[in-house]
């Protein structure tokens, strides 16, 4: 039984792949797997997309183990969660764009930037100082919230243009995005500035509009994680990975790039180069 599982997985797979699936396995991305979930997780139940999600991890592990292939594509594809709807994925580049044309505040437009082109979190976005940044450098430097690694990030070029058109500070501690900063600060998390972006992706009309309100419902609370959508700001993240990968950047590297979430995850890899991180920030478009 086992046996006609992985073999209608696999086959599966090959359907899904088309013409593709003649390609060396070299050529199978990410991308390629994460497709692939998502379109059986609008058919199956997520236990079964689950199974079928860690079957090609296994067949990819393999294929590592054996040699065929440098870079394991099935790695860190995530299982889908039991809401289907809370599964997060990137952005379109139509979507980039549709979001872009409707920021009309220039500080969410500067931080959208930033999680564009760093791949960061939103709550380590909003308290970036001017003391993190070094032009002459070219560099982003600043120790994660949730981890507390160290990350030192090469300025992307559409954001380094944004950087040196910004209104700077002589006071290095001044805050890159003061409101954002100061709502961080004043409530220790996320949530305020994540209904404003969730705002911003209403207006540009990729999900409907909510209405923000506060309740002490325990209903509400428990029933908090069946309301996430697919779309973020978390989503800049997956973005800018998926724009790296499609760009031909190594898996190390891009992932090396917008910083690993476990320490076992991060010592997986060799040491990943400051010219490979540039080239992985210069693969990204221009959408400044």
């Amino acid at each position: 039984t086992t046996m006609a599982f992985y073999r209608n997985a696999g086959d599966k797979f090959l359907k899904f792949l088309g013409p593709a699936a003649d390609n060396d396995l070299t050529e199978i991305t990410r991308d390629h797997i994460q497709r692939f979930r998502n379109t059986e997780a609008t058919r199956f139940a997520p236990k079964t997309v689950n199974h079928q999600v860690k079957f090609l991890r296994m067949i990819f592990r393999a294929a590592r183990s054996d040699g065929l292939i440098a870079d394991d594509p099935a790695e860190f594809v995530k299982t889908v969660r039991k809401d289907k709807s809370s599964s997060r994925r990137s952005f379109t580049v139509p979507e980039l764009k549709a979001v872009l044309n409707v920021v009309k505040d220039p500080e969410w437009r500067s931080m959208i930037l930033f999680g564009l082109y760093t791949g960061q979190r939103l709550g380590d976005i909003a308290t970036l100082t001017w003391q993190n940044v070094d032009l002459e450098q070219n560099e982003i430097r600043l120790v994660t919230h949730k981890t507390g690694r160290t990350m030192i990030l090469p300025i992307a070029t559409p954001l380094r243009k944004h950087l040196e058109s910004a209104e700077t500070s002589d006071e290095p501690a001044a805050p890159l995005h003061p409101r954002a900063f100061n709502i961080v600060r004043e409530q220790r998390k996320t949530g305020h500035l994540s209904n404003q972006f969730a705002d911003i992706l209403a207006d540009a009309g990729l999900r409907p509009r909510k209405r923000h309100r506060k309740s002490d419902s325990k209903e509400v609370g428990a029933n908090r994680r069946d309301n996430v959508h697919a779309l973020s700001f978390h989503s800049f993240r997956h973005t800018a990975v998926t724009l790296m990968k499609e760009a031909g950047i190594p898996a190390a590297v891009v992932m090396e790039l917008v910083g690993h979430d476990s320490k076992a995850m991060s010592e997986h890899y060799t040491h990943v180069g400051k010219d490979a991180l540039e080239k992985a920030a210069r693969a990204l478009p221009d959408f400044a």
